[in-house]
């Protein structure tokens, strides 16, 4: 390299930054100690701008275009270095060039739970989620107030910041919008907006502008959503009645198919409930009819009144309690061995638990079972 070149290396004429990057903010001409020659080049991109540095002054700032660096678009600059009548010798400035582009999806949420008071569940604790966007609006304004000299400015640096703003005035926004938690869903576009109205001011002080902000969810204890889950399902289910009735009716096939599952007693047993709900069941589906006599629209005239309440028994054999039994599964027991006058019964209404055949209405079973069969004659 000759003199000459060597002497032209020292001075800067073409001035650019090409950004390959997603998160730098701000980024520094690397030779700002070189002297920057009248005349030079100066390219700014779109999404950029370039701002001149002069002795820890801000002097001026470039919009995107190609720009001839003279006195007559450096205008602060000359005034600083009291050229009057233009310049012809190189100068030094450090050079920033700052983005301008939107940086998005940029996440913000609660770190601890919110405590809120709402009217249906009372005290409760809620998180929220979401994004925003930003851009820097005024890079002198965001050169002075956040990057100052550092020259490789990311968003790393700054979004911890922004985010406890977003975080503090959502929740000042949401906790004091007294929308029940169960109707919060139905309102995050509201609430979107509204937090972003509030907060824009606070963005704008550091040269940004909040572009986006989104509150994409609004979430409870997972306690909480389990138990409305369950409430949830009742409201399903509907008519707990009819569907306890349903449950009964399947587990009375159950036990039929299972051959381990009590034997004669159990098979009674589930006859004995199958005998109630049908009973039940009739009675809810019969037609209703027109009564001349007393004017009234009421159920079938020819169908009698519904049967007496079916008396059912316990049984306790060895310490174990069983059933309850309806007094035919009773009978079947008796015939098959397994009730005998000594298996103690009880039944609502008794004091204390007695022999089956001290039961007036039982000891007629044992009356109609046949005497055990005499072993065969030799």
């Amino acid at each position: 390299m000759g003199l000459f070149d060597s002497i032209r290396g020292e001075f800067i004429d073409i001035i650019e930054w090409t950004d390959s990057s997603n998160d730098t903010m701000v980024w520094r001409f690397p030779r700002h100690d070189n002297e920057i020659k009248n005349n030079a080049k100066l390219t700014v991109r779109e999404s950029q701008q370039a701002v001149f540095i002069n002795e820890g002054k801000l002097a001026d700032v470039f919009k995107p275009g190609m720009h001839n660096l003279t006195t007559q678009n450096l205008p602060i600059l000359s005034t600083l270095k009291g050229w009057k009548y233009g310049f012809d010798s190189p100068f030094k400035a450090e050079v920033y060039f700052v983005n301008t582009k939107q940086f998005t999806n940029l996440k913000w949420g609660t770190k601890n739970p919110v405590m809120l008071r709402d009217a249906e569940f009372g005290p409760i604790r809620i998180r929220t989620f979401g994004t925003y966007a930003m851009r820097v609006s005024d890079a002198g304004k965001f050169l002075k107030e956040v990057a100052g000299t550092d020259g490789h400015f990311t968003t790393e640096e700054i979004t911890d910041q922004l985010r406890n703003i977003v975080v503090t005035r959502s929740t000042d926004a949401i906790a004091g919008s007294k929308i029940p938690v169960l109707d919060m869903a139905s309102n995050l576009d509201e609430f979107s907006k509204f937090i972003l109205e509030k907060i824009k001011g606070e963005f704008d002080e550091y040269g940004i502008e909040l572009t986006k902000l989104l509150v994409e969810n609004i979430s409870l204890p997972p306690n909480v959503e389990e138990m409305l889950d369950k409430r949830s399902s009742m409201g399903i289910v509907g008519n707990l009645g009819a569907f306890s009735q349903f449950q009964a009716a399947n587990s009375m096939e159950a036990a039929a198919n299972n051959p381990n599952g009590g034997g004669m007693a159990g098979a009674g047993m589930g006859m004995g409930m199958g005998m109630a709900m049908g009973n039940q069941m009739g009675n809810m589906f019969q037609p209703n009819q027109f009564n001349p006599q007393t004017g009234l629209t009421g159920g079938n005239q020819n169908t009698p009144p519904p049967p007496p309440p079916v008396v059912q028994y316990f049984t306790a054999v060895n310490g174990t309690q069983s059933g309850p039994f309806t007094e035919p599964v009773l009978q079947q027991m008796a015939q098959a061995g397994q009730l005998t006058p000594q298996t103690l019964v009880w039944k609502n209404g008794m004091a204390n638990w007695l022999p089956a055949g001290q039961v007036p209405e039982l000891a007629a079973l044992f009356m109609n079972t046949p005497p055990p069969v005499p072993p065969p004659v030799p």
